[in-house]
C-alpha cells in the first residue's frame, strides 16, 4: 500500500507512557482529507501527546501511525514537513519580525520558492484579517492578532494536514471568528484539520467530527450529530403557580419544578425512548391534574455537545475506576 492509499491520519493501537504512567493506551483514530476532527478530552487526557506523535515530535511505545501516508519516524524530513502544519498551544512568533516577515520566513523554510512564498504570505494575511498589521512587528500585535499570526505560520505552506492545539486560547472574539473561518476554508480546500479545544461551542460552529480521548483511549468518535444523539437527551421542567406541584405520570418533582422523566412522554402520554420537550409539555397541559393551574415557568434544554461530553467523559471515567 503506497502513501496515496492512506487517509490523512491513521493511528492504530498507539501506546505511550512516561515513567510508568500510561498516557495513551491502544488509540485507534482515522481522519480523512477535508475533514475537521475535534479531539476532545480533559486536561491530561493525552491530546497533545497524540498530536506530538502524529507530527513526529515524539515516538509511540508501540502501534502504527501514518500521517499523510508517511511513518513520521522514517519519512523524509522535507517531504513530511511540507505535508503538515502544526500550531501548538504556546504562541511561537518572532517578535522582532513583521507579520509579513514571519510568514515569508516560514514559507521559505518549508521550501517554497520566493514567488510562492510571497503569494502564500499575502493570501494568509488576507485570510486571517491581518492586512492592517502586515508591516507591524509581531511584538506590537495584540494577543488575538499574535494568535492569528501563529495559526498563519502553520498553514502558510498550504499543508494537507493541519494540527491546531488549543488554537483560540486567549483569543478575543474577532480573532476566534477569524481562526474558525480559516479552519472551515482550509478544510473545504481538502486539508484535514485536527483541532483540540475546550471550547465546545467552537466544535459545534465548525460542525466537526469529534473523537473523545478518555483514560488514554478513544471512547467514542463520529459525526457531531450522531455523538450528541447517542449521548445526550433533551429535557424539560415546568413550574406551576402555587406551593405544591401536581403529581403527573411521566413527571417527577425536582425542587419547585416538575421534570419530565428521562424515558420521555409520547403524544398519548405513554413513556417513550426519548423526550420531545414541546410534545411533553402539550401532554402535561392536557393532564387532568394540571387543568386550571397557571404555568409560571418553562425550561427546555435541547441535547448539545456539552451534555454529550459530560456523559462520555464521566461515564467512561467511572467505568475505568470501577
Amino acid at each position: 500500500m503506497n502513501s496515496g492509499d492512506y487517509p490523512a491520519l491513521l493511528c492504530s493501537h498507539i501506546r505511550k507512557s512516561y515513567g510508568g504512567v500510561n498516557v495513551l493506551g491502544d488509540v485507534d483514530l482515522r481522519v480523512e482529507y477535508g475533514e475537521i476532527l475535534a479531539l476532545l478530552g480533559r486536561n491530561g487526557a493525552g491530546k497533545s501527546t497524540l498530536v506530538s506523535i502524529a507530527c513526529g515530535l515524539e515516538q509511540p511505545d508501540s502501534g502504527e501511525i501514518r500521517t499523510g501516508g508517511m511513518i513520521p519516524s522514517s519519512a523524509s524530513r522535507s517531504a513530511f514537513g511540507r505535508c503538515l502544519g502544526l500550531a501548538p498551544q504556546s504562541i511561537g512568533v518572532y517578535p522582532q519580525l513583521t507579520v509579513l516577515q514571519n510568514l515569508l520566513g516560514f514559507a521559505l523554510l518549508y521550501g517554497l520558492s520566493t514567488r510562492a512564498a510571497h503569494q502564500n504570505a499575502d493570501e494568509t494575511i488576507d485570510m486571517l484579517g491581518l492586512s492592517a498589521q502586515r508591516d507591524l512587528k509581531a511584538e506590537r500585535l495584540s494577543g488575538g492578532q499574535q494568535r492569528r499570526l501563529h495559526t498563519g505560520i502553520a498553514l502558510v505552506h498550504r499543508p494537507k494536514i493541519l494540527f491546531l492545539d488549543e488554537a483560540t486560547v486567549g483569543a478575543d472574539v474577532e480573532a476566534r471568528a477569524s481562526i474558525l473561518h480559516t479552519v472551515r476554508s482550509v478544510a473545504e480546500s481538502g486539508t484535514a484539520v485536527i483541532y483540540t479545544t475546550h471550547y465546545l461551542e467552537e466544535v459545534e460552529a465548525l460542525d466537526a467530527h469529534v473523537a473523545f480521548l478518555v483514560n488514554g483511549s478513544i471512547s467514542d468518535s463520529g459525526s457531531l450529530r450522531r455523538v450528541v444523539s447517542s449521548h445526550a437527551s433533551p429535557s424539560i421542567r415546568v413550574r406551576f403557580e402555587g406551593s405544591q406541584q401536581p403529581q403527573v405520570t411521566g413527571w417527577h418533582r425536582s425542587g419547585d419544578y416538575l421534570e419530565a422523566d428521562v424515558s420521555g412522554v409520547d403524544s398519548r402520554g405513554s413513556r417513550g425512548a426519548g423526550i420531545d420537550p414541546g410534545q411533553a409539555l402539550a401532554v402535561l397541559l392536557r393532564d387532568p391534574h394540571c387543568r386550571g393551574r397557571v404555568l409560571a415557568d418553562v425550561d427546555m434544554v435541547r441535547p448539545d455537545l456539552e451534555s454529550a461530553y459530560l456523559n462520555i467523559v464521566g461515564s467512561a471515567s467511572e467505568q475505568r475506576e470501577a
